[in-house]
């Protein structure tokens, strides 16, 4: 097996901490060698950039900015998997969410990747399929609430929730992006097919890492489906997945709770599907870890796709 050049940009970040720290491990020992910069270089945009085409796949774990300024300058054959939302939406990029149908054969044939945000791997997750399927229109009025740990604000969230004292306010939930315009909000538009974007309200609370994105559903809004084959039509969307496990329509814990740290430390996401009694709502809810299958984890499975790789090397 041909060992490839790796090159990490922006590897002293939270997401390009973990990306090291899994192709460092056993698991690629005998495919991949990890590319090194010097510390006074890491910020220098041209040695960036020639270590990145010394490469033959690069992470870019950077601000928007910083991966805007960057790609240009870039070999267009150099294989290259970005984790800011500079590029989810943009021409000429893949998003890296294989299991949507179609994006498998467009990873392996790219050499620009978006790696999807956290909370917009939950939702697209759960309306990507009922708009492709037709089980909803693409103006069907979304809605997403999204409850995520405290790692997924980076650096700097950590230590202030990590920190002593814990400041005001830190020791319950906190909804934020209260102004509707959330940074993932345009891919969770682009990438489920809708003709407006959801109304998204995300939550951080005080622990670590694990997602819970719930998405509702008014069932005389979906042309007529009953819950059973919504929950159908998921299975059968997702079948054969590794990585994604769909439960059967009201398959819950025995205590009907789902904790959002349930799946903490996987690569996992597993979807829960509920309905009322009486059939006409239900409640769709993506359960993952937003440092794997929402971060890190989804952008080295990206990479195993990308470079012709067992999909799952390196995933927990």
């Amino acid at each position: 097996m041909p060992k490839y050049k790796v090159f990490i940009d922006g590897s002293s970040g939270t997401t390009g901490l973990r990306i090291a720290d899994r192709l460092a491990g056993p698991a690629f020992a005998d495919c991949i060698e990890l590319l090194a910069i010097s510390e006074e270089n890491r910020k220098n945009l041209g040695a960036r950039a020639e270590a990145i085409n010394r490469a033959d796949l690069a992470f870019l774990c950077l601000p928007d900015a910083a991966s805007r300024e960057v790609v240009p300058l870039l070999r267009p054959d150099v294989k290259v998997l970005d984790t800011s939302t500079a590029f989810r939406t943009a021409p000429g990029w893949v998003y890296g969410f294989p299991e949507l149908h179609g994006q498998r054969a467009a990873l392996r044939t790219t050499a620009r990747v978006a790696v999807p945000g956290c909370h917009a791997s939950g939702f697209i997750a759960l309306a990507r399929p009922l708009v492709e399927l037709g089980l909803a229109a693409a103006d069907y009025p979304f809605t997403c609430h999204s409850l995520t740990g405290y790692s997924g604000g980076g650096k700097k969230m950590i230590a202030e929730y990590e920190g002593s004292p814990l400041p005001a306010g830190y020791d319950a939930p906190r909804a934020y992006g209260l102004t509707l315009h959330h940074k993932h909000l345009p891919e969770m538009q682009a990438v489920a097919g809708l003709a407006a974007p959801p109304v998204f309200c995300p939550i951080v609370d005080d622990y670590y890492s694990g997602m819970e994105v719930a998405v509702p559903l008014r069932m005389e809004l979906l042309a007529g489906k009953t819950p059973a084959e919504v929950a159908g039509a998921l299975a059968q969307y997702y079948a054969g997945e590794a990585q994604i496990t769909v439960h059967g329509l009201n398959d819950l814990p025995a205590d009907g709770m789902l904790s959002a740290g349930g799946l903490r430390g996987t690569d996992k996401m597993e979807l829960y599907v509920t309905a009322s009694p009486d059939g006409s709502q239900m409640l769709l809810i993506a359960l993952f870890d937003n440092l794997g299958k929402g971060s890190s984890g989804a952008a080295v499975q990206c990479m195993n796709v990308l470079l012709g790789l067992d999909e799952a090397t390196g995933l927990e």
